[in-house]
């Protein structure tokens, strides 16, 4: 992963090439220090990811030999660009200037009245804001907060820390940022820093569903669909001031609105992007209008 060190992007965008390695069995913290040109693990039920910003294939070798437990099962070249579906550039979102490190100068001069900007570094993991979810989340995020009494937040399912950045440059005091990826915690500590934002939002390494117990005045889960099951039937759920759920096709989008329209809440807005993507903006009954 690359440093909070502004240094790191004076010449521009540091993910060119990406070189990739797909391999069975989880690679020691310890092997990956070690390894030159290095840009992180994503590792995801067993298997490991390696990317590096130059071809690695003696290293990788090296690696193999020392951990025989180990096994390449692939490997891949491509741009950043492929790799993120899209060449990173400044997004303006609602009220939310969301800008790689290595634009701000240039964002800078073409909107100097951003008011509420963003440095994101996504490095290799997925959310730079130009999803359909995460562009309909941070509506959701800019809504939410804006009708007031969100002081604290939970944000399950962090990724690359986008909307526990949005929700704290929105005014929220303090956030709570979780995700089971230990690459993608990573990379949300590093754009927290990047943001200064140290003293308002916590990064953890976690299951999201040892935190959604957690008091907060708005939940935000942006998240796998099984996962978001066992979210919104938890008895935190419903202690929840706002909730903003995120992530679901189609199908996934039915079921969830028809729990909750069984449930004592109230959907108050519901994004849908071609049909496929949905989002929910919610509040528990409990709390009447406070969604509004």
């Amino acid at each position: 992963m690359s440093s909070a060190n502004p240094a790191d992007y004076t010449h521009g965008n540091p993910y060119g090439e990406l070189y990739i390695y797909y391999l069975s069995g989880r690679v020691p913290a310890s092997a990956e220090r070690t390894l030159a040109g290095f840009l992180g693990n994503w590792e995801e039920d067993g298997f490991s990811f390696l990317f590096f910003s130059q071809p690695a294939n003696g290293q990788v070798a090296m690696l193999l030999k020392a951990s025989p437990e180990l096994a390449l099962l692939d490997s891949f070249h491509m741009r950043y660009e492929e790799w993120q579906g899209a060449a990173a550039s400044a997004l303006r979102i609602g009220k939310f200037h969301v800008r790689p490190p290595w634009l701000i100068a240039a964002a800078d001069r073409c909107a100097p009245e951003v008011s509420l900007p963003i440095i994101l570094d996504p490095g290799v993991v997925f959310g730079t804001g130009a999803h359909a979810t995460t562009r309909d989340c941070l509506e959701a995020v800019e809504i939410a907060v804006c009708a007031g009494g969100c002081d604290s937040v939970l944000d399950l399912g962090t990724g690359t820390g986008l909307l526990a950045l949005a929700a704290t440059q929105s005014g929220c005091g303090r956030c709570l940022a979780v995700d089971l990826n230990a690459l993608a915690a990573e990379t949300a500590s590093n754009n927290v820093r990047l943001n200064h934002m140290e003293d308002r939002i916590l990064v953890i390494r976690g299951r999201a569903e040892d935190f959604i117990d957690l008091p907060a005045d708005l939940l935000i889960a942006n998240i796998h669909f099984e996962i978001m099951q066992q979210l919104i039937r938890s008895a935190g759920f419903l202690t929840k001031k706002r909730f903003i759920l995120s992530g679901l096709m189609r199908s996934e989008a039915k079921a969830v609105r028809d729990f909750l329209c069984r449930a004592p809440v109230t959907i108050l807005q519901e994004w849908s992007s071609d049909g496929i993507w949905h989002t929910f903006l919610g509040t528990a009954t409990r709390f009447g209008n406070a969604g509004n």
